[in-house]
């Protein structure tokens, strides 16, 4: 089998370079373009990331020798790519431009950023859950006046730690959340060595984070309608985001009160048998069990239990009933692979597969 030309647009950053490392040897997808700032266009890939590699593993070898192209020059990069992943670091209007005119050259984007989130006929989509979104690239290719070109985001990587578990249990009526997350210093792209006075620290805020995990997860409940996504009106989510000393993995303490309470089997059984279209299609990133519930009581732990299926998976526990609330319980996700690259990665193997990069 062939495979697809696609480029990394912020192939220099944090989430860049994770998408590196997934895409090196992927069996859909083959890597010809790196994409950057200006600044960083005509270096070598190795010359652009010297000393700002991030990732636990070495830069793939294929990467190191191509000559990093200007993020502006879209025409040329796309002679070489079918479509590109973006991960850029730009103000956010800036980025909702820059995507725009990727699709407008008929060149699909996969978007890593928040900028187009709330654009009302961008999917944001987590697959296993709203994979049904997708539908609403006819109305977005009609605005744009394209026929391939489309743009498609992930939702923040915060919500990917509790949404999954609460996806589930919508159909017993969820009428409040409150959850606190507690989230990783990978999630604003730095390591301890860059961000010193975060060990032995926490932090508590983490700008617009909040609002984003209130208000996405009703986005991504939400139905089409008249050519564009319109929000769920129900639940009622209250956060706070807190960052703490831990390199990966994002934590949520979350407390759930029901319309129809269901019984804590019920619960179990509603996670367990969790999945969606990324499982029924075998797609390569897809974790063969979406939502993973541990009995102990010290579990899940960011440091155990992050990089289960390979950082995609959802991990759950302490599952109990509470005073105030129904029920209690502690999520987590990897934000840098399940809550970033690694799921705008099952997203493109998503739309590889139902056919709208054709």
């Amino acid at each position: 089998m062939e495979k697809m030309k696609v480029g990394v647009v912020g192939a220099t950053g944090m989430v860049g370079q994770r998408f590196l490392t997934l895409l090196a040897d992927h069996p859909y997808f083959e890597v010809t373009a790196l994409v950057a700032s200006p600044r960083t266009a005509g270096k070598t890939y190795e010359e652009a990331v010297e000393g700002r590699w991030k990732m636990k593993t070495p830069i793939p070898e294929q990467f190191k020798k191509m000559v990093v192209m200007n993020s502006n020059d879209i025409e040329a990069v796309g002679k070489l790519v079918s479509f590109v992943f973006c991960a850029v670091d730009m103000k956010k209007d800036e980025i909702k431009a820059l995507e725009e005119a990727y699709a407008k050259a008929e060149i699909p984007v996969v978007s890593n950023n928040s900028a187009n989130r709330w654009t009302p006929d961008v999917p944001m989509v987590i697959p296993e859950i709203n994979d049904a979104h997708l539908e609403i690239i006819a109305a977005q290719r009609k605005r744009l006046g394209t026929k391939r070109g489309f743009i498609a985001v992930k939702p923040n990587c915060s919500i990917q730690s509790y949404v999954p578990a609460l996806t589930p249990l919508l159909k017993y009526g969820i009428k409040e959340v409150v959850a606190t997350t507690y989230q990783a210093i990978s999630g604003a792209g730095k390591t301890f060595n860059e961000w010193p006075e975060m060990i032995d620290n926490v932090i508590p805020f983490i700008g617009g984070e909040e609002e984003k995990s209130e208000q996405e997860p009703l986005r991504v409940w939400g139905k089409v309608e008249n050519g564009e996504i319109v929000k769920a009106e129900a639940p009622v989510i209250t956060t706070q985001c807190i960052r703490v000393p831990v390199t990966d993995g994002h934590t949520a303490a979350v407390f759930v009160k029901f319309e129809n309470k269901p019984s804590k089997d019920e619960i179990l059984k509603a996670w367990k048998e969790f999945s969606g279209k990324p499982q029924s299609l075998g797609l390569p990133h897809a974790p063969e069990q979406f939502i993973t519930y541990f009995e102990e009581d010290n579990r899940p732990q960011a440091a155990l239990d992050r990089d289960i299926y390979g950082g995609m998976g959802v991990t759950v526990g302490r599952l109990r009933e509470d005073k105030i609330y129904d029920y209690k319980f502690v999520g987590l996700s990897h934000n840098t692979l399940r809550g970033a690259a690694g799921g705008a990665v099952l997203i493109a193997e998503l739309l590889y597969r139902e056919g709208y990069f054709n």
